[in-house]
């Protein structure tokens, strides 16, 4: 699907007035090769341990986008190049982290999207701590599993159902 976020959020002004298709607000950097992706949504909510996001990117991607919720810490990466790597071998459209990646020079050259509030070369702890598909909120957005999201040069919109 070929799509710009700024036509579709024209498409459904309506709905994005009414705050059922959902606008992230502008804080994450695009680290990744893909410049625009879409797809259902996976979600984790860890803190400072990277653990459950190679379980859920070890996992079959089908096209979704995993949307990790790092408590927007600055201190450590929660996804490096191996990890990105992981994502693209097995089928993830893309990765949105409410935190910092690493490897970024690497994570540049994959067919991933990529969104993170910084790089930091320092890796997380690995102590298995966090939740997987539950809603997770930032920026203004509460992020579903199973709803659709849509990210490019221009923003992030996420829907509780697909956008044509």
């Amino acid at each position: 699907m070929d799509f710009q976020t700024a036509d579709l959020c024209d498409k459904h002004e309506a709905r994005v007035r009414a705050g059922e298709v959902r606008v992230l607000e502008p804080m994450l950097n695009a680290y990744g090769g893909r410049d625009a992706f879409h797809g259902r949504i996976a979600t984790l909510k860890l803190f400072e341990d990277n653990s459950l996001v190679r379980k859920a990117l070890e996992s079959a991607g089908e096209g979704r986008v995993l949307v990790i919720d790092g408590g927007g810490s600055l201190r450590c990466a929660l996804v490096g190049d191996q990890l990105a790597a992981l994502g693209v071998k097995n089928g993830w459209a893309g990765i949105v982290v409410y935190g910092c990646i690493r490897d970024s020079r690497a994570i540049g050259e994959m067919d991933l999207g990529v969104l993170a509030l910084d790089s930091h070369p320092l890796k997380s702890i690995k102590k298995n701590v966090g939740e997987a598909d539950i809603p997770v909120s930032f920026g203004g957005v509460t992020f579903t599993p199973g709803d659709y999201l849509y990210a490019d040069e221009d923003g992030l919109l996420v829907s509780p159902d697909p956008l044509a």
